[in-house]
């Protein structure tokens, strides 16, 4: 008689939009219970999520951990799951506000439905970027980009239209920098509102920023954007809900291997939804196949 499969299931209990409080009912119910079996852990505080992830890959008791929350809960997990150097797989159940990765996969925001995904435990390998060897599993961001983080971390409410309202907020007074890079040996200068580097194809809420980008291409998608006058904005949201972000005159996407920040001045850094502060240098690579992931079999990564 073959052994069930062994899931640590890590659940942050305030992430996003509230859906994160029925899992323990949809492990019951929806779980299969005849090819699993399951532990769950509570987060306790910021990034506890990696501390356990990457105790329970030491610990080789498990096949799979699987992250309960949005994409900074995910990262969490995922970056556990690199320190450890582990082949243990990652599943996710998306609960959070923007679920950027898991929308990239295609896996169901239900969580029954992103139970289905897990019963039938299909993996792939994808790759993660190290930025100042921290992990980023789908895309992070300078600039304007990570000042909405930052400030988004500090406010009352989670979802789209506070996002937006951060966005709205901060917009019309935020100064664009010249940021000086380089990309894959060359160097590059550009004025931009903020800089994105994609290994999905989205920031979360399908705002595709990186139309082309693949989580299995070996490259990072560098999305340079310039200050977007006000009038055009109706376009540019038009272009980033049909994944044609890239067709704006606005917008330039480098695809490379490895980035130098040498003038990050804000220092601040969007994280796969979170801010952290690394600093105003920046060294930024592709890792490939580094990740095993629990995803909808056969569809385009």
């Amino acid at each position: 008689m073959t052994e069930n499969k062994k899931l640590l299931v890590i659940i942050n209990p305030i992430s996003g939009v509230g859906k994160q409080k029925t899992i323990e009912a949809v492990l019951e119910s929806h779980l299969n219970h005849n090819l699993f079996d399951y532990e769950i852990r509570y987060t306790e505080y910021a990034h506890h999520a990696t501390t356990i992830a990457e105790e329970a890959c030491l610990s080789k008791r498990y096949d799979a951990i699987i992250a309960v929350g949005g994409d900074g809960s995910v990262n969490d997990v995922a970056a556990g799951i690199r320190a450890a150097k582990s082949e243990v797989a990652l599943g996710i159940i998306p609960c959070g506000s923007g679920n950027g990765l898991a929308r990239h996969l295609r896996i169901p925001l239900s969580p029954k439905k992103a139970m289905d995904v897990i019963n039938n435990f299909y993996s792939e390998k994808i790759d993660t970027i190290s930025i100042n060897g921290n992990t980023c599993a789908s895309i992070a961001g300078i600039g304007f980009d990570a000042l909405v983080a930052h400030k988004f971390s500090t406010a009352k409410t989670r979802g789209l239209q506070a996002y937006t309202e951060v966005i709205l907020s901060e917009y019309p007074f935020y100064k664009p920098t010249t940021y000086k890079l380089n990309i894959d040996g060359r160097d590059v200068e550009r004025k931009a509102l903020f800089v994105s580097f994609a290994n999905s194809n989205q920031f979360g809420y399908n705002a595709v920023v990186a139309p082309s980008a693949s989580l299995k291409d070996g490259l990072i998608d560098v999305c340079i954007v310039e200050q977007i006058p006000i009038i055009h904005m109706p376009i540019i949201a038009q272009l980033v809900y049909t994944k044609h972000f890239d067709l704006s005159q606005h917008v330039e996407i480098i695809k490379a291997k490895n980035i130098k920040v040498y003038n990050n001045e804000y220092e601040w850094v969007n994280l796969d939804g979170e801010a952290v502060k690394m600093g105003g240098e920046l060294d930024i690579s592709i890792e490939t196949e580094s990740l095993k992931i629990i995803c909808p079999n056969g569809k385009e990564k």
